[in-house]
């Protein structure tokens, strides 16, 4: 029996097909855009292929993510904390805490000894500690962003970075350039400041091993590093950090079904209307 889950976030849109046995038969992760419903069938639409399924197929679908109010075909739509927690309680069992990095916030995520939400806390203010400051920064250094791990390995030591506001950090890295520092050591500084910025907000919930990174934040190894140097251990990364949230949406779904909850709508494939 497979299930559904969209998590629409700020940068990301991303779809899981999940079986019975909460392994994974498809994903797709495309660009969330201004069209969101017309975006999340579509999303959904490739994954489905993939699967070699149709929509009428699945027995559950979950919508999270800042966006999911915006996916019309889904049977719910819960928090992204809930379904973040429920895709790494999946991957990761012995896992206590999530830090995840997004396109536009970090979170820190405190699971209890039954892999649920026990606390958590979000930077959804500012860019502060997110993939878009990371973003910018690149974008002034004149780097791209996938290669900033790359960079960063090649430093020798770090220059302190002391603004976390992406306007003012802009600024001291472009003063930092015009003193003649070294681009590799400015990258590793902009990971050290970073990672002190999500792990100091993660530390009221008290962590300890394991810890997992999600998001596109856990793709950079560069800021992993420095994540691991300041919890004091290493830290776990997904086989893709991009969809925890969604393969937890879709084993939400899951869950539902097995308690006997039935979608309140019989979907068609044939029911265009049904997505518009």
């Amino acid at each position: 029996m497979p299930f559904g889950g969209i998590d629409i976030g700020s940068t990301m849109t991303k779809v899981v097909i999940a079986d019975e046995k909460e392994q994974i038969l498809a994903s797709h992760i495309g660009p969330t855009g201004a069209e969101h419903r017309h975006l999340a069938l579509a999303v959904m639409d490739e994954t489905l292929s993939q699967a070699g399924l149709s929509i009428d197929q699945l027995r559950f679908i979950v919508a999270t993510g800042y966006g999911r109010i915006n996916v019309p075909f889904a049977d719910k739509q819960i928090t992204e904390i809930t379904c973040h927690a429920r895709g790494i309680r999946a991957l990761f069992p012995s896992a206590k805490i999530i830090i995840d990095i997004g396109g536009q916030d970090s979170k820190g995520i405190k699971l209890d000894a039954d892999g649920k939400v026990a606390n958590f806390v979000m930077n959804d203010k500012c860019a502060a500690g997110t993939g878009r400051f990371l973003e910018v920064i690149a974008e002034t250094l004149g780097i791209n962003l996938v290669d900033m791990g790359d960079i960063a390995s090649r430093a020798d030591g770090f220059v302190q970075i002391s603004s976390m506001c992406t306007v003012f950090a802009e600024h001291e890295v472009t003063s930092r350039l015009a003193e003649g520092a070294d681009v590799a050591q400015i990258v590793a500084g902009l990971h050290e400041a970073i990672a002190s910025r999500v792990v100091n907000m993660t530390r009221h919930l008290g962590i300890e091993k394991d810890v997992v990174v999600t998001g596109g934040g856990a793709k950079n190894k560069g800021l992993i590093k420095a994540i691991a140097g300041k919890v004091g251990f290493d830290v776990l990364t997904p086989p893709e950090p991009f969809i925890t949230g969604a393969l937890g949406a879709a084993l939400v779904g899951k869950d539902f079904y097995d308690r006997g909850v039935r979608p309140a709508k019989e979907r068609k494939k044939e029911d265009v209307t049904f997505f518009t």
